[in-house]
């Protein structure tokens, strides 16, 4: 088998295992140990493809394995990683092995759960190693299917609403996407060859201008949904308030990466020219996205909302930064994807926590909790330290490479466009920093909380799994960034075409 094929076997054996389990501590066993598994494949991918890199193979895709699937549209089961993809599959592997802690005390149909949960990460890693648009597209459906039923039966509040919500606006967004692809596949061989969903093949093709303008905002459109592009992002606050912890985990950690990684990898990649004619609608969408984001967490009060709207700020900085369309801005779009990965998982699994002992989200009935639960107490504070970019974590750097990047763009609407969205970290700072002074310092409010538990040992494994890597990210970026701006070039040169 090849070897990035384990990342799409390992979830499906690990729902075989958990079939024929039989009580609790087999379904736990079960995750760990593939949770555990996925995590050192991702680990061995990263030092193979530096280790291919650095023994000097260029070629532009690696581990690559291609297997006719279905000949009459040429469709086939293509995989293979570049950078970009390797700092993917690493984030998907942490975000489920925390994930799987942080689901340790899950209550109500266990094993059920976790199927569904495995389901979403098959779909989750196979997107990442993808090369066939329509195997590509085939597992992003796949991904988000689960969600459904993971919001819908396991979550909590208005969650059918929200669940049915998300559905319908990702499965609108999924009808775009394969209008977008099929357009793509006809106009994929200009003289008269064969067509085929191969992205590299189509990349050596000119996609006709015609062809480019029409289907460039379809595609751009159908990732950008997930990716929370305004105003297709109403879904996201809402799903993510009602999914259980590690749901939200594996949503906002991972799930709406594939948005921003789509956008890049099928709508800049393979029309360049419709996106240096179209950009600017976009990164008018996008900007409005990372400010009005920043300016809705401001006013919120339920700590899952607070989050969500962050994300959708964050998120859409994403999607500004791929807009730039030079080499600094898209090396730190994928270095915020990163970035707010991390981050954001954190974030939703202290809250989950902090909601499992004060059965509350708001921020108003909550006060003091620093000297209660102290542990849980520093890892917010660090994962907010993320978020508002401070030096020496992952937000500084992901921020900091986007901005530079998207400066570069000498023109007066670039600029103008990038002192705006910067004006997201003021404002991030301020939402932030409120939550922590009302959340975790002064009095008590409640005086239950003075009886609560700090984290147990499956939590602690979890929050310091993500601190660690929020850290690692900060404080040692340059390989990871040198990984991944290496694999640029080839975007850079589409687009210089």
């Amino acid at each position: 088998m090849n070897f990035l094929s384990l990342f799409v076997g390992i979830p499906v054996v690990m729902m075989l295992g958990l079939l024929l389990a039989g009580n609790l501590k087999q379904i736990r066993a079960v995750m760990v140990a593939g949770a555990t598994v996925l995590l050192a494949l991702a680990v061995m991918l990263t030092i193979m493809y530096l280790g291919e890199r650095s023994a000097g193979n260029t070629a532009q895709m690696l581990f690559r394995a291609d297997v006719l699937w279905f000949a009459p549209f040429n469709i086939h089961y293509a995989v293979g990683v570049d950078g970009i993809s390797v700092v993917m599959l690493l984030l998907s592997a942490v975000i489920v092995f925390t994930g799987t802690f942080a689901s340790w005390r899950m209550a109500m149909q266990q094993r059920e759960y976790f199927m569904w949960f495995c389901l979403l990460a098959t779909g989750v890693f196979g997107f990442f190693i993808s090369i066939d648009l329509f195997t590509m597209f085939m597992f992003y459906e796949i991904a988000l299917i689960p969600m459904y039923l993971l919001i819908g039966v396991w979550g909590s509040g208005r969650k059918e609403y929200a669940a049915m919500k998300l559905t319908l606006m990702l499965m609108g967004g999924s009808a775009f996407l394969l209008v977008g692809i099929l357009g793509i596949y006809f106009h994929s061989a200009p003289a008269g060859g064969t067509y085929t969903m191969n992205l590299l093949e189509i990349a050596q093709y000119r996609i006709p201008m015609e062809a480019q303008r029409l289907f460039f905002p379809l595609t751009f459109v159908g990732f950008g949904v997930l990716g929370a592009l305004f105003p297709f992002h109403t879904w996201s606050p809402d799903g993510h308030a009602s999914a259980p912890t590690a749901v939200s985990m594996l949503h906002a950690g991972v799930l709406m990466k594939l948005g921003g990684y789509g956008c890049f990898r099928v709508a800049i990649y393979l029309m360049p020219e419709a996106a240096k004619e179209l950009s600017w609608i976009f990164i008018l969408l996008t900007g409005i996205s990372v400010v009005y984001g920043a300016y809705s967490a401001i006013v919120q009060k339920d700590l899952k909302y607070i989050n969500a709207y962050s994300s959708v700020s964050h998120c859409g900085l994403v999607l500004f930064a791929i807009l730039m369309l030079n080499q600094t801005a898209m090396t730190g779009a994928v270095l915020q994807m990163l970035s707010h990965g991390l981050m954001t998982a954190l974030f939703f699994a202290l809250i989950g926590m902090i909601y499992s002992r004060t059965h509350t989200r708001l921020i108003t009935e909550m006060g003091g909790l620093m000297r209660v639960i102290p542990f849980l107490g520093v890892g917010y504070v660090i994962a907010g330290l993320a978020s508002l970019g401070l030096p020496g974590l992952s937000g500084f750097v992901a921020e900091m490479t986007v901005f530079v990047g998207a400066f570069e763009q000498a023109d007066t609407f670039h600029r103008v466009m990038t002192i705006l969205a910067a004006t997201s970290i003021v404002i991030t700072a301020v939402y932030i920093l409120r939550v922590i002074g009302k959340l975790l310092y002064g009095s008590v409010v409640n005086p239950a909380h003075q009886q609560l538990k700090d984290a147990t040992w499956d939590e602690r494994l979890a929050v310091i799994g993500l601190m660690l890597a929020v850290a690692a990210v900060g404080l040692a970026p340059l390989w990871i960034s040198d990984m991944i701006s290496d694999s640029m070039v080839t975007v850079v040169e589409q687009l210089a075409k």
